[in-house]
């Protein structure tokens, strides 16, 4: 046995085995098997606190969603109402304009009528003040004295009178 101790790598040997015994003794596994937990509860705590915000993060970004698409919903609603107002007031403005040329057209025609009656007024009194004046003349070169000049006057009264 004697050349058991001759060796060195026996001496290793017997010193790594005295080596382990010592932190057996003194506990170093059980203080490496705490370490060791103890990391693995921090990641596991680490794991979790990131699963939540990624689930926080992936409810966040739900909701953005849902705002973003509200939105667009509102959006195109503000649109087809803009649209639906600039139709209304295109058919009210159409409206108008067409009430408008009714109006202008009535007047014109309005005008055009009192033109005429005037026209048609100025030729009658036109037309009166040449049959009196040539009533005149016939009757003052046939009749002739005081009772010609009576006739003559109550002649052309009577016409203007009929006439106008």
């Amino acid at each position: 046995m004697l050349e058991f101790f001759k060796e060195p790598e026996n001496w290793v040997a017997v010193a790594f085995v005295l080596f382990v015994g010592l932190l057996g003794y003194l506990g170093v596994h059980r203080m490496l098997t705490k370490a060791l937990d103890d990391r693995a509860g921090r990641i596991k705590a680490e794991l979790d606190e990131a699963k939540k915000l990624k689930d926080e993060a992936v409810a966040l970004l739900a909701q953005y969603e849902r705002k973003r698409q509200e939105a667009e919903s509102e959006a195109q609603g503000i649109i087809a109402g803009a649209k639906a107002e600039a139709d209304r007031m295109a058919i009210e403005a159409k409206a108008k304009i067409e009430e408008f040329v009714a109006r202008r057209t009535k007047m014109a025609e309005t005008k055009i009528a009192q033109a005429e009656a005037q026209a048609t007024a100025d030729v009658r009194a036109a037309a009166a003040d040449a049959a009196i004046a040539a009533a005149e003349k016939i009757l003052t070169h046939q009749a002739k004295g005081p009772l010609a000049g009576e006739l003559l006057a109550k002649g052309i009264d009577d016409v203007r009178k009929k006439l106008n």
